[in-house]
């Protein structure tokens, strides 16, 4: 099994890597099958019109997630990597005004968002709680063209067609031949101890088969400086955010104050806590301000990674250069394998799939740079996982706020507890990663609807002021 590391962590925007990242991307593939797909086109028939309708959570919680915003933009040939955020509300007022969009390489396609873009809360479509049916029609209101797109968490999206593929055989493994092409946490721990290698190193040989050394090193590198910009973004941020709740951004004032407490020498054996809170919060503040962040594996749980690593690097002395590589390599084979397995999906498991995975990651990491033998790392991401386990996701109003912002925070310090937990011991532990991620598969299919991610249950319904 091989999922690259830039594979979980994306550059993107938020508020939503399934709800934002994923509908822009799903636009730009309807687009290329527009241009470029082997479908029947109809003599003298021509594209003037594209729509869209939204399904399941997508339709339920997508205003407050930015899915409509998102939508339009990658209909107009933006990307979410390449979008700058400073410019979509020109972007979004020009085709409001126009009611055209107007992609790079295609002619002028009519599309009024009032109109051709539809929140479908009645008719879920099958495949995935985030479903999406694009339309792509004639002069005379004919419809040529119509795709089903999914988009399954962390920002990843497939067609009706391989969605298909996927449950038919679900633990279909990527067809890319590389040396350690382990597909559990027990076989990662059997090829570590034949190797002699960390998890680090075996996750760098896998990558290396398709890139260079220097490629992939400065594709970590590339990464860390998107998430570390995220951070002092995020910490000189000020005012309320987006969206309706009137929620205040805090990461400024907690950094100030931490700022304050440094420089006076005071001694408070909570500052490690409000580090980690501060770098965390700061990174989900933007995030829901629709910033630059990067899937750590999804946006609603963004800040746990770079949290855990910013820490690191500030505080403790013996980062090397080489750490920050080790780490987001460490990292993404834990969200390999629960991604594999089980799901980053909130849509599809609940919070434990976001959060809890991003603390399963940021846990594996931070013990493999802390010098933990590949049991001791497995045994911190176990820890993390397993304290996440049956954790919903009831975004207040629909938005990556409430709970969101606060839980991250909670979340990194959680996976510095399980990362030192684990470092204190051999290795040996009662419950293997594995049993843990498919506890983590099989709470999700027992879950409640209403809790994953629909704001129908929960704190978002408990919230009537709201």
């Amino acid at each position: 099994m091989f999922l690259s590391v830039f594979e979980l962590y994306k550059i993107g925007i938020g508020p939503s890597s399934s709800h934002t990242m994923g509908p822009m991307s799903a636009a730009a593939r309807f687009l290329d099958e527009v241009l470029n797909g082997d479908w029947p086109r109809p003599a003298g028939a021509e594209v003037t019109r594209l729509s869209v309708s939204l399904h399941g959570s997508l339709a339920f919680t997508g205003v407050g997630h930015a899915t409509d915003r998102a939508t339009i933009l990658g209909l107009d040939g933006h990307q979410p990597d390449g979008v700058d955020p400073d410019a979509v509300e020109d972007i979004l007022r020009r085709i409001e005004r126009e009611k055209a969009v107007s992609p790079a390489g295609h002619p002028r396609y009519d599309f009024d968002p009032s109109s051709d873009l539809v929140f479908d809360r009645q008719d879920p479509l099958p495949g995935h709680a985030n479903g999406m049916t694009f339309f792509a029609r004639d002069a005379d209101e004919r419809i040529l063209l119509r795709r089903v797109y999914y988009s399954i968490g962390g920002g990843f999206v497939v067609s009706e067609d391989e969605l298909a593929q996927m449950k038919a055989e679900p633990r279909m493994v990527r067809r890319v031949e590389v040396p350690y092409p382990f597909r559990t946490a027990a076989e990662m721990l059997s090829m570590a101890k034949k190797s002699g290698l960390s998890i680090a190193a075996m996750k760098r040989a896998n990558e290396e088969v398709g890139r260079t050394r220097e490629e992939l090193d400065a594709g970590l590198d590339a990464v860390w400086k998107a998430m570390d910009g995220c951070i002092d973004r995020g910490l000189r941020g000020e005012g309320i955010l987006p969206g309706g709740l009137k929620v205040k951004r805090r990461a400024r004032q907690v950094h100030e104050s931490l700022e304050a407490d440094w420089r006076s020498n005071r001694p408070n054996p909570m500052l490690a806590n409000d580090w980690l809170a501060a770098y965390a919060m700061a990174v989900n503040e933007e995030n829901a301000a629709g910033g630059r962040v990067v899937t750590a594996p999804t946006n609603g749980a963004a800040g746990v990674v770079p949290a855990v690593m910013k820490y690191m690097v500030r505080f403790h002395e013996l980062t090397k250069p080489e750490d920050v590589h080790n780490f987001l390599l460490t990292s993404a084979a834990i969200g390999g394998l629960i991604k594999h397995n089980a799901s980053i999906s909130g849509a599809e498991v609940g919070c434990q799939g976001e959060v809890g995975s991003a603390a399963a990651m940021a846990a594996a990491g931070l013990a493999e740079v802390l010098g933990g033998t590949p049991a001791q790392v497995e045994n911190a991401a176990e820890i993390a996982l397993e304290h996440h386990l049956g954790m919903t996701c009831d975004p207040v109003g629909g938005l990556v706020q409430v709970p969101c912002i606060e839980r991250n925070a909670l979340a990194a310090v959680k996976a510095v507890t399980a990362a030192s937990l684990a470092l204190k011991g051999d290795g040996t532990h009662f419950v293997p990663l594995d049993a843990c991620v498919e506890t983590m598969r099989q709470t999700g299919l027992d879950m409640s609807e209403k809790y994953k991610e629909t704001s129908q249950g929960g704190l978002a319904v408990n919230m009537p002021e709201c």
